[in-house]
């Protein structure tokens, strides 16, 4: 099993749109193949979530996850009889609106994986050169590629809160490696925060050891290194373990660490060691995201740096919270192991252990 099949079901993360464009001397036509998650489009789940969970529908969804392909298809044409007013093309001239081409949803499988669909759509005699992409922010954000049957890649860009991507010419290639950078920075940064409840309890396991900098250091240090090795192979395709041994050895991580912080105070000279381990197997979580995500073909060096980037400032943001909410105002207080350190790492141990249990079984 590869990492891209096993995203859980709960989990919201950016829908995929690869807009193809076929130019020849008389016509200028387009496909738009779009992976998405169509439960939760259907239900209405909240884009500002990263979790359905989090959802005041997510009992609806989780009915809609066990409906059959054709039930769930039924559903869909219930609520949109065309997205006209939900995707399109657009310029200062014209509105260009897709035929819904095919629909492919898979039949029901393992319901805590999540179902990817897809939505083909056709754009028929497209007059322009210059055109913005409009998608239905309501949907979630989503990753755009443009591509051309004269470049490969025109255009690649994130839309997350706004309606209208930027500008593109389907002429020339607007590829932006600023842009790029930008982007997969962002991806990374939100995989972590604040979306990526499982690293950031375990990298608030590591803080909580000791206010001191020293043992921090060392601790982020060895995790870092660590999972920056396996994102670069599992990216690569070099290293690639099933996500079903990956994902609950992630959650025993977070449980062993914060156990550990019941019994010491102090950084003893194997924790580095344990939690470079544990960095490698966090390594290939994040690569099993970026994977699912997707990177682009000409960027591909510039972009998996970028979200690697974006993944250590997501980290350094939660520390740098945890320190100024409580080792700044209460890391000299004699209680503070005792009233601090020992209970709410004794609370991400549970919630580790939850995970592994409901990672591992169900």
């Amino acid at each position: 099993m590869s990492f891209i099949s096993l995203v859980f079901a709960h989990e919201l993360r950016p829908n995929i749109a690869n807009l193809d464009i076929t130019k020849n001397e008389k016509t200028t036509n387009a496909k738009l193949n779009l992976k998405i998650n169509l439960e939760a489009i259907i239900v209405g789940i909240d884009p500002n979530h990263s979790n359905t969970k989090e959802s005041d529908q997510s009992d609806l969804y989780d009915e809609y996850r066990k409906l059959s392909s054709d039930a769930l298809l039924e559903k869909f044409n219930e609520k949109f009889n065309n997205l006209d007013d939900k995707i399109y093309l657009t310029n200062s001239s014209n509105k260009y609106v897709g035929t819904i081409e095919q629909i492919t949803i898979p039949e029901i499988g393992d319901i805590e994986i999540i179902r990817d669909s897809t939505i083909e759509l056709s754009f028929k005699n497209l007059q322009e050169d210059e055109y913005q992409f409009y998608w239905d922010e309501n949907f979630g954000s989503v990753i755009l590629r443009v591509n051309s049957n004269n470049q490969s890649e025109l255009h690649t860009e994130i839309i997350t809160k706004n309606n209208l991507s930027s500008t593109f010419n389907i002429n020339e290639d607007q590829s932006s490696i600023f842009k790029t950078i930008t982007d997969y920075i962002i991806i990374g940064f939100e995989h972590i925060l604040p979306k990526g409840l499982d690293h950031i309890l375990f990298v608030l396991a590591l803080f909580l050891l000791s206010t001191k900098f020293k043992p921090l250091f060392f601790q982020v240090t060895f995790f870092t290194i660590a999972h920056s090795i396996t994102l670069f192979l599992g990216v690569l395709n070099i290293v690639n373990i099933s996500p079903e041994i990956v994902e609950p050895i992630i959650a025993i991580s977070i449980a062993y660490v914060a156990f550990e912080n019941l019994f010491t105070n102090k950084l003893n000279k194997a924790r580095p060691f344990v939690i470079f381990i544990f960095g490698l197997l966090h390594g290939l979580g994040f690569a099993g995201v970026l994977i699912e995500i997707g990177i682009p073909n000409e960027l591909f060096v510039s972009s998996l740096i970028s979200f690697n980037v974006g993944v250590e400032l997501g980290q350094i943001a939660v520390i740098l919270i945890a320190y100024l909410l409580l080792a700044l105002p209460f890391g000299k207080q004699k209680w503070y192991d005792i009233r601090i350190t020992k209970p709410m790492s004794l609370v991400i141990a549970c919630v580790g252990l939850y995970w592994f249990f409901e990672r591992l079984f169900f």
